[in-house]
């Protein structure tokens, strides 16, 4: 059975520097309204050690956390049709883009688009880079690591390692 899902607004606010784009998320957090739901995945822990909150606080304050550490988060996509939680389930004729090139206008701070994981950026390429204005386009992108439990190729140290080093830098450039 294909169901028809749909994304979470953005978390951003006007001290957002960098941008983090998931691809749709999953069941459990679709379920829980909650981004990065699954208790393995390891996009909160990764983003709590880095800046400094606990990532079993409650969600509100985790979403506090990332934006007063200048991280905004959303999805590519803004709905699709998918069996599953995978994003190889995902149907690609289906697939709405959220309006990013909007939100990019609209937050000029951002200095960063960073994907977490191969299918946002596939989908990001797809359906949102070619209507990004001039600024947009130049913004930095770079691919990380899922932190999604079905990337098990790559530990969560190692994962945390990549993530780190990128944000860091990303953050510390823009003056956060």
């Amino acid at each position: 059975m294909t169901d028809h899902v749909q994304s979470f607004p953005a978390l951003v606010d006007d001290a957002s520097r960098i941008l983090i784009l998931g691809s749709m998320p999953g069941r459990l957090s679709l379920a829980r309204v909650r981004y990065y739901a699954h208790p393995r995945n390891a996009f909160w822990p990764i983003m709590a050690s880095l800046l400094g909150f606990a990532d079993d606080a409650p969600y509100p304050l985790r979403c506090r956390a990332l934006l007063a550490g200048g991280v905004a988060l959303w999805d590519v996509m803004a709905s699709c049709r998918r069996r599953g939680s995978l994003d190889a389930d995902i149907d690609e004729a289906s697939i709405i883009a959220n309006d990013i090139p909007a939100l990019l206008r609209g937050h000029p701070a951002i200095t960063a688009i960073f994907f977490n994981g191969a299918k946002a950026e596939q989908s990001f390429r797809r359906h949102v880079a070619a209507a990004l204005d001039a600024r947009g386009a130049a913004l930095p992108r770079l691919r990380l690591p899922s932190t999604s439990p079905a990337h098990a190729g790559m530990s969560t140290a190692a994962k945390c390692r990549i993530w780190h080093a990128s944000l860091s830098a990303a953050l510390a450039s823009a003056g956060r």
